[in-house]
């Protein structure tokens, strides 16, 4: 029998173990950050074009390498920070196992020019595919500098399974924040597509804290210090009034490493008790320090899995620093009789003598008579009090009904229900536990999902305003400042012409702000903040699962946000009015989502539910 077992060539074995450590553009950032922080940098600058597919860049003023280390990097298992096995157990960089850059040359091309401090000239080195094609003196800054271009351009499959741009981004600006958060005594910037996303200062945490994510963030944090023999436990929580209904702001990191551990998210979750709703997610940033020796972190590539010695003792201390945190959050706020200035009386001054207000008035005016000489009430009103009147009416006529928004007149109504009567008789409606709306059919029984049925009738409602008119926007009273996240505002950006044509009326504010002057007819009594959150949300999400053209995300998302809930008591008009409209669609039996809307209890699916007994 001849021999089947050989060698795999070896860029072959460096594409197999790429697959592990490259994954998509953001694990190439994390790995490049990662290396220019164990590299002594100061400042480091990440610049990405087309969501880091065409060009991932990160530029650090740190030690630099040798040309011998230039050349040797790009090796397998090639590291500085390791030299023995007892090593492993006491790792403090981030990066040890020599994996990272062999892997990212091996699916992409690279380009590094790097310099030490003791050296005239640096050295500029091209590696495509694991193979240095290039290796020359250059002129640079002390420092590294790799580009990182065209990943997968050599695994075209691979290249096909990326996101979008904008998922992407997300993911690399996922990356860039936690290592900004682990050291902010480093100076980050980020650049994507040449425009300036991020500028970080080097700074204490909470100002990183604040710079990363929004200002109103620090006003709604709580400090946890919470120091023993074995280990420590700092950084902030958030108040339990700020939680949020999606998972957000959660960050673990030991030895300033961002790591992943439910185990742990359960001891955070678990002190919140009573305090917040079930469906609540609180923020925290909690960073804890122990012995390396204590900790097992060569368990994944992507060093984000950890095993502790003690996980018990950690999850227990952890609750109780956290509940003491906050329990000191809770606490009423005292006086300080040292710094009022209100108790600050001198009593040696005599008393002054204490006298009425004098409040002068014209007796003879008249504010319902057009001159001060008299003359009859009927002509009271001058065209300018006509005006503001009429404006005053028409501001206040907006559609607080969930559901009747979705008719224009009395009479489209009429056409709606003589044109469904045929198809769907409609008999006695009544909700049940606030969820389903149940009617008799010829056939037995039939269930609507409220929530989804009017989720389907808004989509339907925007996504036919791309095609005709766009929606009539009312304008804010007091038009509300959003604060977002860069990359949200960069997302906002992106949709604002489509959101225009929706009715919102949106403007930049500020470096990552946002001022929403007015929201659409049919929507306004609604939090603007929660729903442009909301609506970013889930249009985020909705890219996540699948691949949507931008208007039929973007109706989606909006839908999604602004249907009626589960709970939501609705009148008999409502019930009526929702149903009818449900049937004029051309598919009401499932939802955007495909989940589905109506259920079919038939006559003798009952019948049989009571021979049975």
């Amino acid at each position: 029998m001849p021999d089947i077992i050989s060698l795999l060539p070896e860029n072959v074995a460096n594409q197999i173990a790429a697959g592990e450590v490259v994954q998509r553009p953001a694990s190439i950032v994390k790995e490049l950050l990662e290396n220019s922080v164990d590299a002594g940098a100061s400042s480091i600058k990440l610049i990405v074009k087309d969501g880091g597919k065409t060009l991932v860049q990160v530029i650090d003023n740190g030690k630099g390498m040798s040309e011998t280390d230039a050349r040797m990097c790009f090796e397998r298992h090639a590291t500085s920070k390791l030299k023995t096995a007892e090593d492993l157990f006491n790792i403090l960089t981030k990066g040890f196992r020599g994996e990272a850059l062999a892997a990212i040359s091996a699916v992409a091309q690279v380009e590094l020019k790097t310099r030490t401090v003791d050296s005239s000239v640096g050295i500029l080195i091209e590696n495509e595919g694991n193979k240095i094609v290039k290796q020359e003196p250059c002129s640079c800054a002390v420092g590294t500098s790799f580009s990182v271009k065209n990943i997968f351009f050599n695994i075209p499959a691979r290249r096909n399974f990326l996101k979008n741009d904008n998922i992407e981004l997300k993911h690399i600006v996922d990356e860039f924040e936690r290592v900004a958060l682990a050291h902010p005594e480093v100076s980050f910037s980020l650049f994507n597509n040449n425009h300036e996303m991020y500028h970080l200062q080097a700074s204490q945490l909470i100002v990183r804290i604040e710079s990363l994510f929004s200002s109103s963030i620090k006003g709604n944090l709580v400090a946890v210090n919470e120091v023993t023999p074995g280990f420590s436990i700092k950084g902030y929580v958030g108040k339990p009034s700020a939680a949020k209904k999606k998972r957000g702001e959660q960050y673990f990191f030991v030895n300033n490493r961002f790591i992943k551990s439910p185990y742990l998210n359960y001891a955070v979750s678990d002190a919140y008790t009573d305090l917040i709703n079930g469906d609540e997610f609180p923020a925290y940033f909690i960073f804890i320090d122990l012995p390396p020796n204590t900790i097992d972190i060569n368990i994944h590539p992507t060093k984000t899995e950890i095993k502790f010695e003690d996980e018990k003792t950690l999850f227990v201390i952890l609750k109780t620093a956290v509940k003491r945190a906050l329990g000191k959050a809770n606490l009423a706020p005292s006086l300080d009789f040292d710094t009022e200035q209100s108790f600050e009386i001198d009593y040696s001054k005599p008393k002054e003598e204490i006298k009425a207000p004098q409040i002068s008035y014209n007796p003879d005016y008249n504010p319902f008579k057009s001159n001060s000489s008299g003359g009859s009430t009927k002509n009271y009103e001058s065209s300018l009090y006509k005006n503001n009147k009429e404006n005053w009416q028409e501001l206040y006529q907006t559609h607080t009904n969930p559901i009747e928004h979705i008719f224009e007149t009395e009479q489209e109504q009429e056409q709606l229900f003589e044109q469904n009567k045929n198809e769907v008789k409609i008999g006695k409606l009544f909700q049940l536990h606030n969820k389903y709306i149940v009617t008799e059919t010829s056939e037995g029984l039939m269930l609507v999902d409220q929530h989804r049925a009017h989720e389907s009738v808004l989509y339907e409602h925007y996504l036919k305003a791309f095609g005709s008119n766009a929606i009539y926007s009312q304008q804010d009273l007091f038009p509300q400042t959003v604060d977002l996240s860069p990359i949200d505002f960069n997302l906002i950006q992106e949709l604002k012409e489509e959101l225009k044509y929706l009715g919102f009326e949106i403007e930049n504010f500020g470096k990552t702000s946002i001022v929403v002057h007015g929201v659409p007819a049919d929507l306004t009594g609604q939090n603007s903040i929660e729903m442009i959150e909301g609506i970013l949300e889930n249009y985020k999400l909705n890219n996540i699962d699948v691949k949507l053209e931008v208007r039929e995300n973007l109706c989606r998302s909006i839908a999604k946000k602004t249907c009626i809930q589960y709970g939501k008591d609705l009148s008999a008009n409502e019930m009526l009015l929702l149903v009818e409209h449900l049937f004029s669609l051309e598919n009401y039996s499932f939802s955007p989502s495909g989940k589905a809307i109506v259920s079919l209890i038939s006559i003798s699916d009952i019948d049989k539910l009571f021979k049975k007994r």
